[in-house]
C-alpha cells in the first residue's frame, strides 16, 4: 500500500514534464526551428579565426565546415594531404587514449603552412611589425620556407603580442587580447592544426567552447534539451576572473606532455607562452598566465575530462 502514493506522484510528474516538453517543442529558444535545427543559417564554431565575428575583433572566429578528419563526403573530391594527416593522427589518438605523441613536427612541412595561411584571417589587424596578408602572398612559398625553416631549427623567435582592449559582455569591463604578427598567427595555426585531431579525441561530448564544427548555438541546444528532460532546473552561470592571467604555466606544461611530446611542437609552445606584450610602445615581459586573443589559446585545447 505505501507504493501507491509514490506511484501517483509519480505519474503526475511524468504528465507534467511531458506536458512542459510539448510546450517546448512549440516554442524552442531563440536559434532552434521546432525540428530542433537551427533557424540561423550555418552553424558557427568559436573556433575558427577565419571570418569576422562581433565578439573577437582581434582575431575573429567565424563559420566552420566538417572537420577534414571526418572523411570524405558523398561525391566530394579526394582529401588533400593535410587532411589525410589529420584523419591519421585522429585514428592514432583514438586508438591510443594514454599515449603521448613524440613525432609530430614531421607534419610541419611546406604544404601544411601553406594551408595553415589559407586558413588564415587575411583581413585581421596586424601585429607589432605590421605586416598583413598582402604583400607577403606574392613570395608565398619563399617566405613560407623561411618560416618553416626557423621553426625547426628553434631560430624562430616569437614576437610581442600587440595589446588591444575590447568590451567584456555587456559590462564595462575590458578584455586584454593581444594581437600575434602575420607569421605567427600562421606558425600557430599550423601547431593547431596538428593538436585538433589530437585533443578531440579527448574532450567530452558535453564541450562546445572553440571546437571545430561546434557552436554556442548547439551548446544552447543541448542545455535547452537536457533542462526540459529534467522538468526544469536551476541554471548557475560561473566566469573564473583573469583566468589567462593568473594560468599556472608549469601545470599547463605538464598537462600539454600527457600528450605531446615532440620538442619542435613544446619548444614552439613555450616560446609563445614567454612572448612580451607590447602596449603603448611598452614592452613587457609575462611573468605569468597565457596570451589570449591569438589563433591558439593552450588552456582552451587542454580541456581534457
Amino acid at each position: 500500500m505505501p507504493q501507491a502514493p509514490r506511484a501517483g506522484v509519480r505519474a503526475r510528474r511524468e504528465r507534467r514534464r511531458q506536458a512542459r516538453a510539448e510546450v517546448s517543442a512549440r516554442n524552442p529558444p531563440k536559434g532552434v526551428g521546432r525540428d530542433g535545427a537551427q533557424g540561423v543559417g550555418t552553424p558557427h564554431s568559436t573556433a575558427e579565426a577565419g571570418e569576422r565575428t562581433r565578439t573577437d575583433p582581434a582575431e575573429g572566429r567565424g563559420r566552420r565546415a566538417a572537420e577534414p578528419w571526418e572523411g570524405n563526403r558523398a561525391g566530394a573530391q579526394k582529401p588533400d594531404p593535410v587532411s589525410t594527416k589529420q584523419q591519421r593522427l585522429a585514428e592514432l589518438a583514438k586508438q591510443r587514449p594514454q599515449e603521448g605523441f613524440t613525432s609530430l613536427n614531421h607534419h610541419l612541412d611546406l604544404a601544411w603552412l601553406a594551408e595553415a595561411f589559407r586558413r588564415t584571417r587575411k583581413d585581421a589587424a596586424p601585429g607589432v611589425d605590421g605586416q598583413t596578408a598582402a604583400p607577403y602572398g606574392p613570395q608565398l612559398l619563399e617566405n613560407l620556407q623561411g618560416l618553416l625553416g626557423r621553426a625547426k631549427s628553434g631560430a624562430y623567435r616569437a614576437p610581442p603580442v600587440r595589446r588591444v582592449y575590447i568590451p567584456k559582455g555587456t559590462g564595462s569591463e575590458l578584455r586584454p587580447p593581444g594581437i600575434p604578427t602575420l607569421e605567427d598567427k600562421v606558425l600557430q595555426r599550423a601547431v593547431v592544426m596538428v593538436l585538433e585531431p589530437i585533443y578531440e579525441q579527448d574532450f567530452l561530448d558535453c564541450s562546445y567552447g572553440f571546437r571545430p564544427g561546434r557552436s554556442a548555438h548547439q551548446a544552447l541546444q543541448a542545455l535547452w534539451q537536457q533542462a526540459m528532460d529534467l522538468g526544469g532546473c536551476w541554471l548557475v552561470e560561473v566566469d573564473v576572473r583573469r583566468f589567462f592571467d593568473t594560468l599556472d604555466r608549469a601545470h599547463l606544461r605538464q598537462l600539454l606532455r600527457q600528450r605531446v611530446r615532440d620538442g619542435v611542437v613544446l619548444r614552439l609552445i613555450d616560446k609563445w607562452l614567454k612572448a612580451g606584450i607590447l602596449e603603448g610602445g611598452v614592452l613587457t615581459p609575462p611573468e605569468a598566465g597565457a596570451p589570449q586573443g591569438g589563433v591558439i589559446t593552450l588552456p582552451t585545447i587542454l580541456r581534457k575530462r
